[in-house]
């Protein structure tokens, strides 16, 4: 019976991997969750079977799971990327991100030395995090992984890792604030 399990269980992850990942791919931009995604189907897929129930319609089935697994993930909290974290500006017109007081780089004036120092207070700070902390930001930011991954790689909890990011960009907003009080009175 189990090897009758595992045989339909692989055959319908064969069969139905790529059109499940192109549906949860059309709904989620970060291909690193969309597999979590898939992954998370696939298992709850398995844990069904493995409880002798039957499934009339297995495609229909899957995309249900994959729909409503999709919907959970839209409702989770979303965790705070440093780049898209605003701050008020001085004119008081709307939000201001870190985009908009770095130099653009395609400028042809003399802001290299302006983008330089920023580049150096940013890289600073993010030395001056705890070590934990500045692995977890690092990776999630700079390398984009996803939580999961990171989770999977190291085996910290997701919830732990998620709070060493919120406290490494509380860290950073806190230790860049005089640097952007800096750059908006000028």
């Amino acid at each position: 019976m189990a090897a009758e399990q595992n045989e339909r269980i692989q055959r319908t992850v064969e069969k139905e991997r790529t059109r499940l990942l192109n549906f949860i791919r059309k709904r989620v931009d970060n291909v690193a969750d969309a597999e979590d995604i898939l992954q998370d189907v696939f298992v709850q897929f398995t844990q069904y079977l493995r409880l002798g129930s039957d499934i009339d319609s297995l495609t229909g089935w899957l995309f249900a799971v994959a729909r409503n697994r999709i919907t959970d993930w839209f409702r989770k909290k979303k965790e705070d990327r440093f780049s898209d974290t605003a701050l008020a500006s001085a004119e008081g017109d709307g939000p201001l991100y870190l985009s908009d007081i770095l130099p653009d780089t395609a400028a042809q004036t003399d802001e290299p030395m302006v983008r330089k120092i920023l580049l150096e207070a940013i890289m600073e700070a993010v030395e001056e995090l705890p070590e934990e902390q500045r692995f977890v930001f690092l990776q999630h930011e700079v390398e984009g992984r996803s939580f999961k991954e990171l989770s999977a790689t190291t085996g910290v909890p997701v919830n732990t890792l998620l709070s060493r990011k919120r406290y490494a960009v509380l860290a950073l907003r806190e230790s860049l604030a005089g640097i952007y009080k800096d750059l908006l009175n000028d």
